[in-house]
């Protein structure tokens, strides 16, 4: 897998189309029409993580490759993307316009982890179709946004970060579970949301000299300093699987991410994904997809 590209070089390789960056450090927000970018003007966007955040309104019809999922748009949706997840886009000359913003964590300084929204949670929703009307709306948002960007006034920024906000709330209260839970966290939940949080620190995986270390439900227990009957009871609880089958299932989506889209060898792969032996990532992947790694790559 290609390196995580940088809000950097995004701006050198658009900067025809770019606007001037907003904030004091370089690139920490800025704004582009996808018109000279697709249709006739379409290229590859490579499968890779990218270091900042992105939204998207994308209108026509494509395909995003977004972790392990494969997520067409029929018509036209809003599309979440995070530095955690590489995705990459199909069918792009299909597409004819949207508009996208870019921008790092530091862009929300009042917000400690951007991540906590559900849409740029790894199991989220990160495509939402959308109806003619949402779309009128969300290009108004986004109008909205160039009128702000070249103006001169002073708290350009703030409207900015509060426009971004708007695509953001407009979308998540599209999905029901989006709503906000007002009963308090009680201990189980705290300690399901911390064991999750540290099962997600070691992905994705970016090069095959990276390793899995923490592998086992009594593992993550230690790293909690708390007994692992009391996190399998949390864990259990809360989500409804056990700590294993959740362990199991996020090392499995990183395995068909990286078997899809890397030419990395097998053995590489088993390596990173914490196994001793390439045989026992053989028998973990047919277990639970009754097909061998190789012949899943080769499908």
């Amino acid at each position: 897998m290609e390196k995580a590209q940088t809000l950097e070089e995004l701006q050198y390789s658009k900067k025809e189309w770019m606007h001037d960056c907003v904030g004091s450090d370089i690139g920490q927000f800025n704004l582009f029409r996808l018109d000279p970018f697709v249709g006739a003007n379409a290229k590859p966007v490579p499968y890779r993580r990218r270091d900042y955040f992105k939204i998207s309104l994308i209108i026509g019809t494509s395909k995003v490759h977004y972790a392990d999922k494969v997520i067409e748009v029929k018509k036209q949706a809003v599309v979440f993307s995070n530095p955690q997840i590489p995705y990459s886009w199909e069918r792009i000359d299909t597409i004819s316009g949207g508009f996208f913003c870019v921008f790092r964590l530091d862009f929300f300084p009042e917000y400690s982890n951007l991540n906590q929204y559900a849409v740029f949670q790894p199991n989220g929703t990160p495509v939402f179709e959308l109806t003619d009307d949402q779309t009128k709306r969300v290009t108004e948002l986004y109008e909205r946004m160039f009128e702000e960007i070249d103006s001169d006034y002073v708290y350009k920024y703030d409207v900015l970060r509060n426009l971004v906000q708007d695509v953001l709330h407009f979308a998540m209260k599209m999905q029901p579970s989006a709503k906000i839970d007002k009963q308090p966290i009680n201990a189980n939940q705290r300690i399901s949301m911390l064991f999750l949080e540290l099962l997600e620190r070691q992905f994705p995986i970016d090069n095959s000299h990276q390793r899995v270390e923490v592998r086992s439900a009594s593992q993550y227990a230690a790293q909690l300093n708390i007994h692992i009957n009391h996190l399998n009871r949390a864990v259990r609880e809360t989500t409804g699987k056990t700590t294993t089958q959740i362990i199991a299932d996020r090392i499995l989506r990183e395995a068909k991410i990286l078997l899809k889209h890397t030419n990395w060898p097998v053995a590489d792969i088993s390596h990173a994904l914490g196994f001793t032996e390439i045989t026992h990532f053989d028998n973990f992947f047919r277990k639970h997809l009754h097909i061998s790694p190789l012949k899943f790559r080769n499908n």
